[in-house]
């Protein structure tokens, strides 16, 4: 008897040393998953809105500015996803000194002459770009990086001189995008180039030149910019983007206070 009872006792207790294993892991595990969730509210719902109406605070008028280009028709075009501060003289001078091109006017001779170097494969540095519209009007500079060995493939930006001025600074905001090849709108029908979707790419390629050239003072990202992160242009292209808008303010207005600290995209 005496035997059987203790082999009974020692039968109960790895039971519930395991039972008690188990409850101590799972509330470990509990005490992890609830911090978890703790540290994603306060990061989504108190942190990240924090900083971002922050930034809105300091930007109030670039967030009021307008988001997306468009054709002379009225269609969407490409996002707007730069801001330059600076005069028309700083903006040529910095975009020079980063080794853009200013693209001609489109004529109908610089009309001809791209489609002729893109059928012969000849390099044209200046070759025009279409008309896109911000604020009611076509862009007032343009500018290019050929590929290869035609106009078939560029980078190009479009700027538009603001009718307002930030902190007392002139304000060119741009759309900066990627031709990746010609063909026909899938909109219109008309011979266009069709631009790759990654805009940001574009846009952090330029700032990254203008830093290397020496002629900004700060370069910094403002997020939220856009709320809509995705689209189509006016030719039909998918575009997408971080929502952000890239902010880039030359020397010449070294002496000026900065309202925002610089930062680096992740």
């Amino acid at each position: 008897m005496e035997q059987k009872l203790g082999q009974t006792g020692t039968s109960h207790e790895p039971q519930d040393a395991r039972a008690s294993r188990i409850q101590y892991r799972f509330r470990f595990l509990l005490r992890i998953f609830g911090t978890i969730l703790l540290l994603y509210l306060l990061t989504a719902y108190i942190i990240l809105p924090l900083v971002w109406k922050n930034d809105v605070a300091r930007h109030p008028a670039l967030f009021n500015a307008p988001r997306i280009t468009h054709t002379a028709d009225g269609i969407p075009g490409d996002p707007v996803n730069l801001a330059l501060f600076g005069s028309e003289e700083d903006v040529l001078r910095g975009m020079t000194a980063a080794h853009w091109f200013p693209a001609d006017p489109i004529t109908l001779r610089s009309s001809l002459r791209i489609a002729v170097d893109s059928v012969l494969r000849r390099p044209d540095t200046s070759a025009p770009v279409s008309t896109l519209e911000l604020f009611g009007r076509k862009q007032d500079l343009a500018f290019e990086q050929p590929v290869g060995d035609s106009p078939r493939q560029r980078h190009h930006v479009r700027f538009w001189r603001w009718d307002r001025l930030e902190n007392g600074r002139e304000v060119w905001f741009g759309a900066a995008t990627f031709d990746e090849r010609v063909g026909l709108s899938h909109t219109t029908g008309q011979i266009t180039h069709h631009i790759g979707p990654d805009v940001d790419a574009e846009r952090d390629r330029i700032l990254s030149q203008l830093q290397k050239a020496g002629l900004t003072s700060e370069v910094y990202w403002l997020p939220g910019f856009h709320t809509e992160v995705s689209g189509k242009n006016g030719g039909g292209d998918p575009w997408h983007t971080d929502g952000r808008l890239g902010v880039a303010a030359f020397t010449a207005f070294t002496n000026v206070p900065s309202t925002t600290n610089s930062s680096t995209p992740p």
